[in-house]
């Protein structure tokens, strides 16, 4: 059977190419009819408000699914996974339009790669053509790519809990927030989690970012018991993990009007504090809903009109300033502690900087990953 002709969407003040527009990227469900790679493109071009306060200027990753969503399809998170469905896109792909612009952005390994940094909507049109769903932006401007200039507080339901949990959580992390003389905005996740973003001014580098993370959690432990900031899987139980890595460098999360990968063609949606409290699932934000939403006000349409100091987190900090453990794939770091499951731990094995002791000398663990010890990024 013959290709289907290219579709013309209109983006802004251009019209984007999408190629094989018929094909189907998400399966009908018993809830939902199928989306096809046009109905993607043009649900980015309806939402281009919201989603270009997520994206514009920001260096962003794209998670492309170019066969489509269906079960049993794998994201690719590293080079093992060479036969994966799905993977990220860490730098500018070929073939890209004149007007796509980028931004150079180091890893945490040292290497450097141009990134996409859009600036208008017909780029994450083009991005839905070459079978991006999900736009993975930096918590930093082209403008200072070192300087985050948001605080990002990831609720993770784990085994045990849902998104009632995630939402009574979040409801704690507001009121935490106003103590703090800080204005938090919330969003599903697209699955069962909840994101919170802080705007702050671009003074911090990313390790005080991620500190103030950490403060925030154990500042949140405290008051809720259903709440860990436990690293290791062992140890959170049924509690829902503040992951304080999502503020490290290279860490993203999926930005405010990205489509996620599961059946129903679910979207990372931005909503009010009065909304969530009463909300008893995020199933009903979709690429169908969600642009009729958004045509009545975007939740998020003041976030940038203040930018907090993260100080007063920074002071809890340095009240307990035990650092944790980073992700696999960053440098190993002062003071982290051991990168061993603790139930696999023999304290007469590593020293007290975290280095694992061989043979009565102190020596740390080999590095994982790329040639030079480092995870391998991007395609």
């Amino acid at each position: 059977m013959a290709a289907a002709k290219a579709a013309m969407v209109r983006a802004g003040e251009r019209e984007v190419r999408v190629s094989s527009p018929d094909r189907v990227i998400y399966e009908a469900t018993g809830s939902s009819p199928e989306v096809t790679k046009l109905m993607v493109a043009e649900y980015f071009a309806s939402v281009e408000d919201g989603l270009m306060r997520a994206l514009r200027d920001r260096p962003t990753a794209l998670e492309r699914w170019t066969s489509g969503v269906r079960e049993g399809f794998k994201l690719a998170t590293g080079p093992a996974d060479k036969d994966a469905e799905a993977f990220y896109q860490k730098r500018v792909p070929k073939g890209a339009p004149d007007y796509l612009e980028s931004v150079q952005i180091t890893f945490p390994s040292g290497r450097v790669a141009d990134e996409i940094c859009p600036t208008e909507i017909a780029v994450p049109v083009w991005c839905a053509h070459m079978g991006t769903l999900t736009f993975h932006p930096w918590p930093v401007r082209r403008d200072d790519v070192d300087h985050p200039d948001e605080l990002r507080i990831d609720l993770d339901p784990q085994p045990g809990t849902g998104f009632s949990d995630a939402v009574r959580v979040a409801g704690v992390a507001h009121e935490l927030l106003a103590d703090l003389g800080m204005t938090g905005y919330a969003k599903t996740s697209g699955n069962r989690g909840i994101h919170i973003y802080v705007r702050i001014s671009p003074d911090w580098e990313f390790a005080d970012v991620r500190h103030a993370a950490i403060a925030f959690g154990r500042e949140l432990e405290k008051r809720d018991s259903g709440v860990t900031t436990a690293w290791w899987k062992e140890e959170r139980g049924s509690r829902i993990f503040v992951d304080y890595n999502q503020n490290t460098r290279d860490r993203t999360i999926a930005s405010a009007y990205s489509l996620r990968p599961l059946p129903g063609a679910p979207v990372s949606t931005p909503v009010t504090w009065d909304e969530l409290a009463s909300l008893p699932s995020p199933a009903g934000f979709n690429l169908f809903t969600v642009p009729e939403r958004l045509a009545d006000g975007d939740p998020w349409a003041a976030i940038d009109d203040v930018a907090h100091s993260l100080q007063p987190l920074l002071d809890l900090w340095e009240e307990h300033p035990v650092e944790l453990n980073y992700p696999p794939d960053h440098p190993k770091m002062p003071g982290e502690p051991p990168r061993v499951q603790p139930s696999k731990k023999v304290a007469a094995h590593w020293d007290p900087e975290g280095n694992r002791v061989e043979r009565g000398t102190s020596e740390r663990p080999r590095p994982t990953g790329g040639p030079d010890g480092n995870r391998v990024e991007g395609t």
